[in-house]
């Protein structure tokens, strides 16, 4: 592993995590066994389920396809795209301890042959050329510098014919310094925010072909507004994506929706085609 992926891996990691989903899963009385349960923590993007479900409701997901998720975390949109299509998805995440939380989590919740887990890193996709029919990746980009390189890697596993759907934050129209500390990121070294037309740059030199882009800087927006809104009347609820961010969860999340208010980045998804 190189000095850069280390240094990210490190920002993710989160000790006890398994434990602490736990204790807050036992604190509000919900089953480990359920997968639902799981939903306020297991997808650590802008808008979790709700945005996993908007960027999927634009792609043709049928049983029988394989599905790689990209910097899958503890595995929550794998299991969401597994149960709610009837398809195998295989997550890979740079973060070990994530995988061994996510692998924990798909036994307890009887997933193991639904979603399988890998340690791996999205420039060195640990899976054979033309494998899947499509490929997900939710806001992951932000701590890749070498977004051709990715493109080109993604190109590598998809079939002919198959679909890369992203969810990233990427810049807005101001140009300026980002405030630090974000859920990506406590310093900008190890922050690689881009314009969306890098990406699509980069897509279209792996050989990828646009097919959807939106950016989702209004739904970020309601959706903080809403959260923050509940935490001032009932509190910080037990379980939540503050699990994954550590002591300063309150921080990063200030920071990253004043620099979405302040037009210096916003989430943007986009689906690419490899043709054949």
């Amino acid at each position: 592993m190189d000095h850069l992926a280390k240094r990210v891996e490190d920002h993710y990691a989160a000790e006890n995590l398994l434990a602490r989903i736990d204790a807050a899963l036992a604190d509000l009385g919900a089953p480990p066994t359920d997968p639902d349960a799981l939903k306020p923590v297991d997808e650590f993007h802008t808008g979790g389920r709700e945005a996993t479900e908007a960027l999927l409701s634009h792609l043709d997901i049928h049983p029988g396809m394989r599905v790689l998720d990209i910097g899958a975390g503890i595995g929550g949109t794998a299991r969401l795209i597994a149960r709610a299509y009837k398809v195998h998805v295989t997550g890979v995440d740079l973060t070990r301890s994530y995988v061994d939380v996510a692998k924990a989590l798909n036994s307890r919740t009887g997933m193991d042959d639904d979603v399988t887990m890998m340690v791996g890193s999205a420039l060195d996709l640990p899976v054979a050329a033309g494998s899947f029919d499509l490929a997900v990746m939710l806001h992951v980009g932000m701590n890749i510098d070498d977004k051709p390189h990715l493109m080109h890697e993604v190109a590598r596993v998809l079939k002919p014919g198959g679909h890369f759907a992203l969810f990233d934050v990427m810049r807005d129209r101001d140009d300026g310094p980002l405030a630090f500390p974000v859920p990506w990121s406590t310093l900008p070294e190890t922050s690689f925010v881009d314009h969306p037309l890098a990406y699509v740059t980069a897509a279209e030199g792996a050989g990828l072909v646009p097919e959807h882009r939106r950016e989702r800087r209004d739904f970020t927006l309601a959706f903080f507004d809403r959260v923050m809104k509940a935490a001032a009347e009932k509190g910080q609820p037990p379980l939540g994506i503050h699990l994954l961010m550590g002591a300063t969860a309150g921080e990063k999340i200030r920071n990253y929706v004043a620099n979405v208010a302040a037009h210096r980045i916003a989430p943007v998804e986009m689906i690419f085609r490899k043709p054949g």
